[in-house]
């Protein structure tokens, strides 16, 4: 399966300052959305995230009666994003209703209301704050995240969920990664790369600091050549559109010494298409590494992937929790979610916001931000999720996988 889709990343750092400028209306706005009670959660109570998920829809305790925990779910079903938040925004619900079959949470009903970005992701999100949400689930990309935040006015924690992009992570306006970001990840490929004898690299970029497609092969870069490796050329190119790299392979096969690790932020097609193209070269032993992208365009279905390494979210054995999570949903819904690696990202981020309200015994999001905020060793889904200390981004584990005999494999853990 493919899921070809672009990211719309527009004057990112002119849209931050306005999100984090100083709003009084907008800040008094969203912060009076909630109930702003402080003794309905009690303090320092953990959540049982096995429990919640081991609960049977055919066999619930008695309903919760109390004031109900309300998650907000601003998400965009796009082409550009709907292949993670669509099946994001049918997972959350489901989870809320495993948590209310098993009691709900210290006897409260939790309640998911989604709203669909569309062209204006502000509105969404002000829907959401007027419904009253405790805090918000977030789509992953600045051009829809960040006009959430300048509705929050900074009051409200948002969780945005699937994303990588290191500018939107700030604890100051309450926006918090739940995965880690494209350094953490293009470093693990880097790394991955070394540890395997590699020392030589071919880097596929749309340029320097450009967001995603720039940043990962930077950061790449930056790790490479830190600890030891030669980046031997930086070849350009066209995201999620080149198929055809005849220029660039015929450039690279003059210097290549087929011993060398292609690393890029492209697309599963995309890399595929590459590799077949340097093959064409006689270039057979070539290593290929890619970010979350490749995870989400399906690498594991496509031709010619044998070895190719990738940096999912999450990976998911048979069996596993997420795996039987999957499975349970599939089974109560009657149908398959796709992205499955980015599928404990929402949920995560909806335990992550309940486990913040039961820190700090409260309802009042900026209250229950600042708890976010002192958050340390989370066991989520995800993996081990710790903001304390940090300005948004948790210092997580990063997965790397590696189609091995056709299946997609778990072969490194590093972070």
């Amino acid at each position: 399966m493919k899921f070809k889709f672009l990211i719309a990343l527009l004057a990112v750092f002119s849209l931050i300052a306005a999100a984090c400028g100083d709003d009084d209306d907008s800040s008094t706005e969203a912060g009076a959305a909630a109930d702003t009670g402080e003794d309905d959660m009690p303090e320092g109570e953990g959540l049982d995230i096995d429990a919640i998920l081991a609960a049977d829809l055919a066999a619930c305790e008695a309903a919760p009666t109390g004031d109900p925990i309300k998650v907000g779910m601003a998400m965009d079903f796009s082409d550009v994003v709907g292949f993670v938040d669509i099946p994001g925004s049918n997972l959350v619900p489901y989870i809320a209703e495993l948590a209310n079959c098993n009691g709900g949470i210290n006897g409260r009903p939790v309640e998911v209301q989604v709203a669909e970005v569309g062209d204006d992701a502000a509105l969404a999100a002000q829907e959401l704050l007027d419904w009253g949400a405790h805090f918000l689930i977030g789509p992953p990309f600045a051009d829809f995240a960040l006009p959430i935040l300048q509705a929050t006015g900074g009051n409200v924690p948002l969780f945005v969920a699937a994303s990588t992009e290191p500018t939107l992570a700030d604890a100051s306006i309450n926006s918090w990664l739940v995965t880690f970001d494209d350094n953490l990840m293009a470093a693990a490929s880097s790394q991955w790369a070394l540890d395997n004898g590699i020392t030589r690299a071919i880097i596929f970029t749309e340029g320097e600091g450009v967001p995603y497609t720039g940043v990962n092969p930077d950061a790449f870069k930056a790790h490479f050549k830190a600890n030891g490796g030669t980046v031997v050329s930086e070849q350009t190119y066209v995201w999620a559109a080149d198929t055809d790299f005849s220029a660039q392979v015929n450039e690279i096969a003059g210097f290549s010494e087929n011993n060398e690790i292609i690393f890029s932020a492209m697309l599963g097609f995309q890399l595929t298409a590459l590799r077949g193209q340097l093959e064409g070269q006689g270039l057979d032993s070539l290593a290929y590494a890619g970010t979350d992208a490749l995870d989400a365009t399906g690498i594991q279905f496509e031709d010619n992937n044998e070895g190719i390494v990738h940096t999912p979210h999450v990976s998911i054995a048979a069996g596993d929790r997420n795996d039987t999570m999957l499975a349970g949903y599939a089974a109560a819904k009657g149908e398959e979610l796709e992205s499955r690696g980015f599928m404990p990202l929402y949920v995560d981020s909806m335990f992550l916001g309940i486990q913040a309200m039961l820190d700090c015994g409260c309802d009042d999001p900026a209250m229950i931000g600042d708890a976010v905020a002192a958050i340390s060793g989370f066991e989520g889904l995800s993996g081990t999720i710790t903001y304390a200390g940090t300005n948004g981004i948790p210092p997580k584990a990063v997965p790397v996988n590696q189609i091995v005999d056709g299946v997609d494999t778990l072969v490194a853990t590093i972070g």
